[in-house]
């Protein structure tokens, strides 16, 4: 058991049922997923988001429960087939907008301890994720820095 910056135990999610093939009653043409999928990116929606509307809302009026079994890619490679993906990958983004948004309040609350433990606990984090994504996704020589997490996003 992984314990990271907490006494408590990682929440764990239920396995999800093995499935070859999109269930009978989500028959969406894989390229009007696709359509979808990068219209939802160009509007400005991340990858997880463009899943949970796709479920939500779905495609012609019928939901699409699982991107990759209707059209066999998952949504991030069709965003990077069709050059709408971002510049950063979307976990490593999300903690950069945590830290910067944890640094602006400890920048207006400096006597705020909570805060300040959740600024070193998410900016280990990040280098952590930096350090993961380094040379793939990241420049070989992207160092974090409160100022470069800020051009950034």
């Amino acid at each position: 058991m992984a314990r990271m910056h907490t006494r408590r135990r990682g929440s764990s999610d239920s396995d999800k049922p093995v499935a070859d093939d999109p269930p009978e009653w989500s028959d969406v043409d894989a390229d009007a997923v696709e359509n979808r999928v990068v219209e939802l990116a160009e509007q400005g929606h991340s990858p997880s988001e463009i899943g949970l509307k796709l479920r939500d809302e779905g495609v012609q009026g019928t939901p699409v429960p699982n991107v990759q079994l209707a059209t066999d890619k998952k949504v991030t490679e069709i965003l990077d087939e069709h050059d709408a993906a971002s510049g950063l990958p979307e976990d490593f983004r999300n903690l950069l907008e945590r830290a910067v948004r944890l640094r602006e309040h400890m920048t207006a609350n400096p006597n705020d301890a909570q805060n300040k433990r959740a600024l070193q606990n998410t900016e280990a984090k990040v280098r952590r994720l930096a350090d993961y994504y380094r040379g793939d996704e990241l420049d070989a020589d992207f160092e974090y820095t409160y100022e470069h997490a800020e051009e950034l996003l």
